[in-house]
């Protein structure tokens, strides 16, 4: 791989004008997802040009509302609040609203997984989805939101009640309305993004209890499945958690459950497992070791060294899969490389931590109109399916301000201290 220009040297993070162009780039981003909540107050998904997409990402038949779409507004525009955003309250509240009294299952209790007309509405109720729940609730708590607090209490009860497991060390995946468990399925994405909430609420609630489950979380993933595996974390497993490496072999772009090994994953990771040594006393040295363990096998297996860009999956064979270049392993690798950077004051990380603003600055971010571009061919050029317009504010406003904070258990929390308190 050529060398970066200029690499050696202070790091971007540490100078002014770079910090100032992370900030403008967070204040972009969230004035364009500013139309997520449509004129009627239903959560959309936008197209490239910042419109509300009829029905939604990817496209259903009807118009329905995404709990994800909305739990991850509520997180984004918390952090906003923070900041300082004027607008972003409008939205958290709205967001706190549609949540308790449009997701919530008031009878059996619970966060279905999208509303709309009864032939819209999907009453599956999903780790995937109820993390997300956790993360916006405790992003809404330090943003000063007293509605939040009920949402949170109440999604840790049910976390508690039906989807962790304590005897495994991780969650459960999915249910129907009334409990009953519809597949015999443990999946790794979910429990990375519910590792991600314990530790993001950990850090804005001071329960310790949840750090230590996302360490247990780590524990079983990473220090156990993936370091047995050369650090390819396997992403679909059996009920006792067995891996089913042929999972999907014939879905390779399932947005959430592809066949492989999931490139980005690792690159999420490696952040999440150098959160949870802070959160946890920064006393286990194997986090450390597998951040960057798992850091250096995404680059190495995943990165194009022809166009840029990572692929999506790879197959056990160490080969592409599924050779598009998505956005959020881009905005994966910029937080970790620079989560890395400051914790290991390594100075190999800086050509990455470029490198990917480079490419996200060329490819991804549309400096026109807003917004990245969620999905590129293996040449670059725009594509679209499993993902079209521009769906996402998660991944690229976390890329932004991840670099701005030192590194810790939870963004809401650390954007809080660092601006002398919450909102």
């Amino acid at each position: 791989m050529p060398e970066v220009p200029g690499a050696p040297g202070s790091r971007w993070t540490e100078r002014p004008a770079h910090r100032s162009w992370l900030e403008r780039q967070s204040f972009q981003l969230l004035e364009f997802f500013q139309p997520t909540v449509g004129p009627d107050g239903r959560f959309v998904e936008l197209d490239d040009e910042g419109r509300a997409m009829p029905t939604g990402c990817p496209p259903a038949t009807e118009v329905h509302q995404s709990l994800l779409t909305v739990a991850r507004a509520v997180h984004c525009y918390a952090l906003g609040e923070i900041l300082g955003v004027p607008g972003s309250r409008r939205v958290v509240a709205r967001g706190l609203d549609a949540l308790w009294s449009e997701h919530r299952d008031p009878v059996h209790g619970g966060y279905v997984e999208a509303t709309g007309s009864p032939s819209a509405t999907v009453t599956t109720k999903s780790a995937y989805g109820h993390a997300f729940v956790l993360l916006a609730s405790s992003s809404a708590i330090v943003a000063g939101h007293d509605a939040a607090r009920q949402i949170y209490d109440d999604v840790r009860e049910v976390i508690d009640a039906r989807f962790w497991s304590d005897e495994d060390g991780a969650s459960r995946e999915a249910f129907s309305s009334d409990w009953v468990e519809i597949e015999g399925y443990r999946g790794a994405n979910s429990n990375m993004h519910l590792c991600e909430a314990f530790l993001a609420a950990s850090d804005a609630t001071g329960d310790g209890e949840l750090a230590r489950r996302a360490v247990r979380i780590a524990g079983l993933l990473i220090d156990g499945r993936a370091r047995a595996n050369a650090w390819l974390l396997p992403e679909h497993y059996d009920v006792s958690w067995r891996a089913e490496l042929e999972y999907n072999r014939d879905r390779p772009d399932h947005p959430f459950r592809p066949y492989g090994v999931t490139i980005g994953h690792l690159l999420e990771w490696s952040r999440l497992v150098l959160s949870a040594w802070i959160a946890t006393g920064r006393s286990d040295a194997w986090l450390v070791e597998a951040a960057e363990a798992l850091f250096d096998c995404a680059v190495t297996r995943g990165w194009d060294d022809v166009h840029g860009g990572f692929v999506y999956t790879i197959g056990w064979d160490g080969l592409a899969v599924n050779d598009d270049h998505y956005w959020w392993p881009v905005a994966e690798g910029i937080g970790a490389s620079a989560y890395l950077a400051t914790v290991l004051g390594a100075a190999r990380y800086e050509p990455w931590y470029r490198r990917l603003w480079d490419f996200a600055s060329d490819h991804l971010i549309d400096h026109a109109r807003g917004g990245w571009y969620a999905q590129l061919d293996a040449t670059n050029r725009r594509t679209v399916h499993p993902w079209y317009g521009k769906p996402d504010l998660y991944h690229a406003l976390q890329a932004c301000l991840l670099p701005l904070v030192p590194p810790a258990p939870g963004l809401a929390a650390e954007l809080a201290r660092s601006a002398g308190g919450a909102a």
